[in-house]
């Protein structure tokens, strides 16, 4: 039996993403939100050893309410139960802030065995929030995992991507890991998870039900900060060379090439 915690986030689906330009946040009311496409490879993978091993599969999120809509969609898929973290105090957390808050509310889930995170979020892409509630907890991580080649509710030996490769990393367990799209290939909704998710109530915690310090939560507690957000400037560039030797041309482009810094 194995105790696991996955961690999702709801984004704005980015083909109607937007900027709060003055706080530089991004706007999630009134746009389409969507489950972290990540997540979703994660919430698979939690259920998958689930199956194996047998125990339960509870999914975490911090969000204003609407967020209860990405945990009701885990559900769905086959977790158990949801908890959404929602409060005006956790808003416009920066991902050490959000690493804090998600800690806080596993300490207090407690005896889980594993967290599982998605990667990265694609409205940030910082893939720094799963590292975080490792770091916070003071438990082992393995980030970027393809596959997980051997599992027990005691230790874990799993693959993580490298650039050029991969390498394989066991670990005792509790353990966290953020995983990638190569790992599996995310479940549908059952009809039969959809009328469960109606009718599971999603647990929501406070600032005060994690006992989380004021000072390190939210827009206030976050020590990041956007100064500025701008579109940048777009110019394209084109240049044609001619020559009746072919030789030359092509030698012509890689000298031009080699002085933009291309090759």
């Amino acid at each position: 039996m194995i105790k696991i915690i996955v961690c999702v986030k709801q984004v704005p689906d980015p083909e109607h993403a937007k900027m709060d330009v003055e706080k530089g946040t991004v706007i999630r009311e009134g746009v389409e939100l969507m489950v972290n496409p990540f997540d979703l490879y994660a919430v698979e993978e939690a259920l998958r050893i689930k199956e194996k091993l047998g125990g339960e599969v509870i999914v975490l999120s911090m969000g204003p309410l609407q967020a209860e809509e990405a945990l009701k969609e885990a559900i769905a898929m086959g977790a158990d139960g949801g908890i959404l973290l929602t409060s005006l105090d956790f808003a416009g957390a920066d991902t050490w802030a959000t690493s804090y808050t998600l800690a806080r509310a596993c300490e207090k889930i407690h005896n889980f065995d594993l967290i599982l995170c998605g990667k990265q979020a694609i409205d940030g892409d910082t893939a720094q929030v799963g590292p975080g509630i490792a770091a916070q907890l003071g438990i082992p991580q393995i980030t970027f995992v393809r596959k997980i080649n051997e599992i027990t509710d005691k230790k874990i030996k799993a693959e993580r991507l490298v650039e050029g490769g991969f390498e394989v990393i066991s670990s005792s367990l509790p353990l966290l890991l953020t995983v990638v799209k190569e790992i599996n290939e995310p479940r549908l909704p059952t009809l039969k998870g959809k009328l469960k998710a109606k009718k599971v109530e999603i647990q929501k915690w406070g600032p005060e039900d994690i006992k989380a310090d004021p000072d390190k939560i939210g827009l206030e507690g976050s020590p990041t900060r956007v100064e500025e957000i701008f579109t940048p400037e777009l110019t394209k560039e084109g240049k044609t060379f001619t020559s009746k030797e072919i030789e030359k041309a092509i030698d012509e482009i890689i000298k031009k090439q080699e002085e933009m810094g291309l090759i």
